[in-house]
């Protein structure tokens, strides 16, 4: 195919890059480890750990993993906590110890956890005490047989770990009792780890490096298998894009969004660790006031974000008091960046919000607009390096620049497939390798792609996805409840907002008794903003509710 975007490239910008220059993600983190011994690697709460420190950590982790657990190459480990510094300690041991990471969503229900910690068949948890109530709930129900739990200031210096600890726990009651016997606690693990010697345990290009969940069609949340190379490739993508702004050096990338997301994930841990920056964890993004004091304090050179948390810093009177003398990169992704908040973050940090645009599935970047973007153009980018973009209609052939069609993606970036869901997988891999996003969009001549409309049903969140499906089949298990269908509906502040329509069975159920009942199994985010009554739904001859007939009745009149 004609790859009109390579006259767009950025200079300096190779058209393809080495997927196969490191044999896993393990081994990157091993050659950094060596290359910034004494630079800061990551920092929370005022606790910086260097490089030779983070190195440290992870082999007590690995070898305790290893040795005391016992568990075997390819294990899957789920890791059940905020930004902290055990988050990358955890990630990165168990990728040296060649197991398998399996991100959890601190957020999640007893009824989200049990599904994912069966589906992934993880043996190990490592969580945070604040939800080791939602795990009890659930855990005998699941394959994990060790559990390593920590407090949110185990890795902080004393006395400030004891006050957190204490703080967190006596004072503002987040920690509800549990019961999770022979539960180890982190800093056991470290100990007992630390009486072993450890090597990172060599794993190839095709082992498995994650299982990252996402929304399906289903219903179900669905693991997506990133391989070592689908993720090295991803970080050398990455590199590739911004190697004209950035060095090697001693600075510092904000880390607000969650870990356990693909964007922070891959941008953030993994891309700037390459390149031995200091990633600053922020702990609790939503506590704007919070965030803006500590921004304020500190000397940064990168920032990666949705366009509600820009939003959201933005309407702080105080955000435009930090230093941006040091910026040289600001990123959106996982939603659409809206214009009007770019522009006011160009006008207030003099530097422009550079969008990007990819997926769990892509490990996750895609598509990105140059780094040296004068103004907002609002695309979402030019396919990088080693990337292919196809716009194609619902036969999957492949449509002429200018045409509206489902944006599709090829790269050694692409996930192996769902974990054990053949079915699923083919619905959205080709056989000669493209994804099919379920985004519908157009590629101009210059190679830029613009996003405008989506095929699925997905409703996007604040950068997390929303599928109705999950949403209704909850609501229907209310004995209220006649039938449910579920939309999105745009949001200025999260991108979008879920809406469900419900018929009742029940005359006297209420609104405010049925969103009582969806925060007893859903995330908040996935939670209906409204809910509306309605004596019936649309439906096509066999009983399929019209999505797009709710969509256009109840959202877009």
């Amino acid at each position: 195919m004609q790859k009109p975007w390579l006259k767009s490239y950025p200079k300096g910008v190779p058209e393809t890059i080495s997927a196969d220059e490191f044999s896993s993600v393990a081994d990157v983190f091993d050659q950094s480890i060596k290359k910034y011994p004494d630079l800061p690697a990551f920092s929370n709460f005022g606790k910086v750990i260097t490089y030779r420190e983070l190195g440290q950590y992870t082999d007590q982790l690995a070898a305790y993993l290893k040795n005391d657990l016992g568990l075997d190459e390819g294990a899957r480990v789920a890791v059940m906590m905020p930004n902290l510094l055990q988050n990358p300690v955890a990630i990165f041991a168990i990728l040296r110890a060649g197991l398998v990471v399996v991100n959890t969503n601190p957020l999640y229900t007893p009824r989200e956890l049990k599904h994912q910690m069966k589906d992934s068949g993880a043996e190990a948890i490592i969580i945070v005490e604040n939800f080791c109530s939602v795990l009890e709930e659930v855990i005998s129900d699941t394959s994990i047989k060790h559990v390593i739990t920590t407090r949110m200031g185990d890795m902080l210096s004393f006395p400030k770990s004891a006050i957190i600890n204490l703080v967190v726990k006596h004072v503002k009651k987040m920690v509800p009792a549990f019961n999770l016997p022979g539960a180890v606690t982190f800093k056991q693990a470290l100990k007992l780890g630390s009486q072993h010697h450890f090597e990172t345990i060599p794993t190839n290009h095709y082992d498995i490096a994650f299982l990252q969940y996402t929304g399906g069609t289903t219903g179900v949340s669905k693991g997506a298998v990133l391989t070592n190379r689908n993720m090295v490739a991803n970080m050398q993508q990455a590199s590739a894009w911004i190697a004209g702004t950035i060095t090697d050096s001693k600075e510092t990338i904000i880390t607000a969004l969650p870990l356990y997301h693909i964007f922070s994930l891959t941008a953030n841990c993994l891309t700037f660790m390459k390149h031995g920056w200091m990633n600053y964890l922020i702990t609790n993004p939503r506590d704007i006031p919070g965030f803006v004091k500590e921004l304020k304090g500190i000397r940064f050179a990168g920032i990666t974000g949705v366009n509600t948390l820009f939003n959201g810093l933005l309407n702080h009177p105080e955000f435009k008091n930090v230093d941006f003398s040091h910026l040289l990169l600001a990123l959106g992704g996982g939603m659409a960046v809206q214009h009007a908040v770019a522009e006011r973050w160009k006008e207030t940090t003099g530097v422009t919000l550079v969008e990007a645009y990819g997926l769990t599935e892509t490990s996750p970047a895609a598509c990105m607009n140059p780094m040296d973007l004068k103004d907002f153009n609002g695309m979402i980018g030019l396919p990088i390096s080693s990337t292919e973009v196809s716009i194609q209609d619902d036969d999957w052939n492949e449509l002429d620049t200018g045409e509206s069609g489902e944006i599709c993606i090829r790269g050694p970036q692409v996930m192996q497939g769902y974990w054990q869901r053949a079915k699923e997988t083919a619905n959205v891999l080709s056989a000669d390798g493209w994804l099919h996003t379920g985004d519908i969009g157009i590629m101009n001549e210059e190679g830029f792609v613009k996003i405008v409309d989506r095929k699925k049903d997905m409703i996007l969140v604040s950068g997390f996805n929303v599928y109705p499906n999950e949403v209704e089949g909850f609501i229907a298990e209310n004995p209220g409840v006649e039938e449910v269908g579920v939309v999105g509906r745009p949001d200025e502040k999260s991108g979008e907002v879920v809406i469900a329509i419900v018929v009742k069975k029940d005359p006297a159920l209420t609104e405010e008794a049925l969103k009582a009942f969806c925060h007893e199994g859903l995330t908040n985010y996935k939670v209906p903003r409204e809910i509306i009554f309605t004596d019936e739904l649309p439906k096509t001859n066999v009983g399929k509710i019209l999505r797009r007939e709710l969509r256009d009745k109840y959202i877009n009149n």
